[in-house]
């Protein structure tokens, strides 16, 4: 073996039950090069393995100064620490191995769509993600009351599989408005902005620069320059999008109210209010307004240059070519 898919170092919690809840990765790394894999082999080895500060201290030496100085300050850690080496990307039979994935998307180091994510619904716990950490669902009542008989206030931000992003990752060069509407899991390129109303699914993002007032699905990533408006939307394969995989090219515009269900090519824009699906009937029409044909929009599927609009007179859903490609404003969504 030369080398590994993935590892990494992190802080685990776990239910008063022994539920392991999640894993906090400091710095994951994909494809580990033939050197440092032969020496994660070697201890603490392949799977997931729970290590002590002792076996963190004698690895350190082995390990590059740059994921080493990012690991050292686990050494003072009094919660279990856990090693994630994984041979192959293959399906996730575990939460700490649901985690990393995770956290290697929204660490930029693999796009949406570029690993094998299935079993993660399966190996990722009911988490009551709250002001004192997560705690299992079934316990929370418990330790709600608790809470209250000590006097003190537990605050539950969601009950969920996914926690927020920005408690475990925050990517350099992007702004997000409300924290809760990102998953851990997203993937936002530099540049990107989330407004309050925009919503980043796991597996999901923009390569930056971006500009999200809308939502984005699982599966679902927006080129460079596209913007999604105001209470607009794109269909993820998780929510009714068939085996369409639905993306946005670059310097794109979806209207407010808006949405896609077929993926869109480069300078492609959809009029507020118009959602075009996969069986939604289009004219084509040329730049005189005459007739080319009449298709499915998933005909249309990743063509650029393509304008969306609803006739006014007749109710048509219209294509024609964009000669207008949007512009993101430089001083508004420039977030250094």
């Amino acid at each position: 073996m030369s080398t590994c898919f993935a590892w990494g170092i992190g802080v685990a919690s776990f239910s008063r039950s022994g539920t392991m809840l999640d894993v906090f990765f400091p710095k994951p790394v994909l494809r580990p090069d033939a050197a440092l894999t032969a020496a994660l082999i070697k201890s603490p080895g392949l799977g997931v393995q729970q290590i002590d500060v002792a076996a963190l201290n004698a690895l350190l030496p082995s390990l590059p100064e740059t994921i080493a100085a990012q690991l050292r300050p686990l050494t003072e850690s009094r919660t279990p620490i856990v090693s994630v080496l994984l041979q192959d990307d293959a399906a996730i039979g575990h939460t700490a191995e649901a985690y990393l994935k995770l956290h290697l998307l929204s660490h930029r180091l693999i796009e949406p769509n570029g690993q094998d994510l299935n079993g993660i619904f399966a190996h990722l716990p009911t988490v009551a993600w709250t002001t004192r950490g997560p705690i299992l669902a079934e316990e929370l009542p418990g330790q709600i009351l608790e809470a209250r008989l000590r006097g003190e206030h537990l605050e539950v931000q969601s009950v969920d599989k996914f926690p927020r992003m920005v408690n475990y990752v925050i990517p350099a060069g992007v702004r997000i408005a409300d924290a809760s509407r990102v998953r851990l899991g997203a993937y936002l390129g530099d540049g990107t902005t989330v407004m309050h109303e925009g919503q980043v699914n796991f597996n999901s993002g923009t390569r930056g620069p971006n500009m999200v007032e809308g939502r984005i699905s699982q599966g679902v990533i927006m080129d460079s320059g596209t913007d999604l408006g105001g209470g607009a939307s794109t269909m993820g394969t998780l929510s009714g999008g068939g085996t369409i995989r639905v993306s946005l090219g670059k310097n794109c515009l979806v209207g407010a109210n808006a949405g896609t269900g077929i993926p869109l090519g480069d300078r492609c824009t959809i009029e507020a209010g118009l959602y075009i699906t996969a069986s939604t009937p289009v004219t084509v029409i040329d730049e005189n307004g005459e007739l080319i044909k009449r298709v499915k929009a998933r005909e249309l599927a990743g063509g650029s240059d393509m304008l969306f609009v609803r006739n006014g007179m007749n109710g048509q859903v219209q294509c024609r070519t964009n000669r207008h490609a949007i512009a993101l404003n430089e001083a508004l969504h420039a977030n250094n």
